[in-house]
């Protein structure tokens, strides 16, 4: 038989660790960013019902599900997004918490659609929802939040804008115009694709519902299409300070069917990639998947792995941040312990267990060598100290790598003052 070579799947990625510490920068200035505004943390089975996902989603994600029969006979799917899930568990426990809800979560989503720059087959996806609020003051505080996320990243108001519209405005104009209800979805498709559409495709599409081209930009370029939510945000998010981060833009409808009425998406200011982020008010999302039983006004937004990494890395001032943060995280450990004396062992481990026991990141190496070279290590491990341990316990000698100086220590009291050492700087990368 052959040999084969094995390799992720296609659109499934791999994080060796730099890959899994950027992974944990996003994560980490997501939980940040979130708790800050009184958020909490939750999640939802990764394996759902098929139906769950058909039932309001609409648009082109039915077609990229990855879904299948399970061994009891039951059609799942890998959940490809989260606000059905998000639904279908606030209506089996809200009663259980204060209104509004105020969750997020980050989590793994599937969609089996062409693998391409700023989207894998698998992803991540941090996920900020309010329930139980019906007003404009959620809708507001979601978009604050999505601002300060992307502030927390190292992006200022010249990198970005969310674009803010009003779907139900859309649903008005397409009845005005005597679009069957039916056909609504198919229009919003076309709508929710001008921008990556050829003119050319658009029109032809939008003929066969008797409208024209410039009938829809005229529409576009009217604020007055939108409605009263849009000027109250407009005036909370001036209250705050960040009215500039934010400007109305109808040609914004979202590509699912739950949504219905205030929609947004983050986007770079160049307009060189996809929305960063998006979301918007989906008020009738948990009566559907609650079949009536439970009735919560709701409104959300999602931002994926992908983009936010791209756009990070393509801005000089977020790049910078990122890679401030990952070389400090970097190191294995804080202190690494040296052996100038390969009989002083049995006393390293026991300096070792004291160590970890206070809580202080190390380790100690399984062979040695010369004293050089195990100081050389250490520098490539990027840990900040080397603790050198010889023939002169319980005196030890602690070199400080970024700038190779070096103090003296005692073995008595060591965990405490390591402690208190650590929270001192030591060059200009730890300042």
């Amino acid at each position: 038989m052959a040999s084969r070579t094995f390799q992720a799947l296609p659109g499934f990625r791999d994080f060796p660790p730099r890959e899994c510490a950027v992974r944990n920068y996003l994560f980490e200035t997501w939980r940040q960013v979130a708790r800050t505004y009184g958020f909490v943390e939750y999640d939802t089975p990764v394996l759902e019902d098929t139906g769950l996902y058909l039932k309001k989603s609409g648009g082109e994600l039915s077609s990229q599900l990855f879904r299948f029969e399970d061994q009891g006979g039951r059609d799942v799917c890998l959940r490809p997004e989260v606000t059905a899930s998000l639904a279908r568990i606030a209506a089996q426990h809200q009663r259980e918490f204060p209104k509004p809800l105020k969750w997020f979560e980050i989590g793994q989503c599937y969609r089996y659609e062409k693998p391409q720059k700023g989207r894998g087959r698998e992803f991540y996806q941090f996920n900020v929802d309010i329930l139980g609020e019906a007003g404009p003051r959620a809708d507001a505080e979601l978009i604050a939040l999505a601002v300060d996320t992307m502030r927390a990243f190292g992006f200022g108001d010249g990198d970005f804008v969310v674009r803010v519209s009003d779907r139900q405005a859309w649903l008005d104009f397409a009845s005005g115009r005597g679009i069957d209800e039916e056909r609504i979805p198919d229009f919003l498709q076309i709508i929710d694709k001008l921008e990556r559409d050829k003119p050319e495709n658009s029109a032809a599409k939008l003929a066969d519902f008797g409208l024209t081209l410039d009938e829809i930009q005229s529409f576009i370029r009217s604020p007055e299409n939108a409605s009263l939510a849009f000027e109250a945000i407009r005036e909370d998010l001036a209250a705050r300070g960040l009215e500039s981060f934010v400007e109305l833009d109808l040609s914004i409808v979202r590509g699912l069917a739950y949504y219905t009425g205030v929609v947004f998406e983050v986007f770079d200011r160049s307009r060189s990639m996809r929305a960063v982020a998006g979301g918007g008010r989906y008020d009738t999302l948990v009566s559907t998947i609650s079949d009536g039983s439970v009735d919560l006004p709701a409104t959300g937004f999602a931002m994926g792995d992908y983009v936010i990494r791209n756009f990070i890395e393509e801005h000089t001032d977020a790049r910078m941040r990122m890679e401030v943060w990952l070389q400090r995280q970097a190191a294995a450990c804080d202190v690494l312990l040296v052996l100038a004396d390969e009989s002083k062992r049995p006393e390293a481990l026991k300096i070792l267990t004291e160590l970890r026991e206070a809580g202080i990141s190390c380790d100690l190496p399984f062979a040695t060598g010369k004293l050089n070279k195990q100081l050389k290590r250490a520098e490539q491990s990027g840990a900040r100290f080397a603790l050198v341990i010889g023939s002169e316990l319980p005196e030890l000698q602690l070199k400080i790598l970024a700038s190779r100086a070096e103090e003296t220590c005692h073995v008595l009291g060591l965990a405490e003052w390591l402690t208190d050492r650590l929270q001192q700087p030591d060059g200009p990368l730890l300042a």
